[in-house]
């Protein structure tokens, strides 16, 4: 299998993650430049018709795409470690934390990173800046809510690593382009989560 990823990004790098701790190896990557815009040209829109990233490509060609999708087939030919729920009842509370992880604190960073970030002008047009400096109030909720979900619970979705975990951290250090930090920030609960998942060898993907 194939595996499409431009490292720096943090949906590829949440996959990237994901086969670190599940202990996957094998896959060849695929480096896509999102800069020189290698995921708009015709042979990547053939396998990703929405010119996202990461992709995986199967042995008979089809290819997956989706973060969550990727991370799901995975862990279906992998089950351990688990990462992802041991049966219906946890499957869904972490499914319901890493669903809030994407739409609520990555999905507001991504928004004012592309909208405010000059480095990323050629990727996001046009850039509506209020719009992104209004997603960072957006991302100040969320960081709130979690840094004290995090005061009484070890990880994202309880007493556990999970995939929420790996989203929270990709999303948090894709914030650092927004110059947000969690601890100088005033979530301290925030920022000692991040430290120990940033000593995990799948943080250094």
């Amino acid at each position: 299998m194939k595996l499409f990823v431009s490292p720096r990004a943090p949906s590829p790098r949440r996959v990237l993650m994901f086969l670190v701790e599940k202990n996957i190896n094998g896959l060849e990557l695929v480096h896509v430049d999102l800069n020189a815009q290698e995921h708009k040209n015709a042979a990547y829109r053939s396998k990703s018709p929405l010119a996202r990233v990461p992709a995986l490509e199967l042995d008979d060609g089809r290819v997956l795409t989706e973060t969550r999708a990727i991370c799901t087939y995975m862990e279906s030919l992998y089950p351990e470690p688990n990462l992802m729920g041991v049966d219906a009842e946890e499957r869904a509370f972490i499914e319901m934390a890493d669903r809030r992880m994407e739409w609520y604190f990555m999905l507001p960073i991504a928004n004012c990173v592309r909208h405010t970030h000059p480095g990323l002008a050629l990727l996001e047009q046009p850039q509506f800046a209020a719009y992104g400096e209004s997603q960072a109030e957006k991302l100040l909720e969320t960081a709130s809510w979690l840094d004290t979900e995090l005061q009484r619970q070890p990880w994202i979705a309880g007493e556990r690593f999970t995939i929420a975990d790996i989203t929270a951290f990709c999303a948090l250090e894709f914030a650092r382009l927004m110059r947000f930090k969690a601890g100088e920030a005033g979530y301290p609960a925030l920022q000692a989560w991040r430290d120990r998942v940033a000593a995990r060898p799948s943080a250094l993907v």
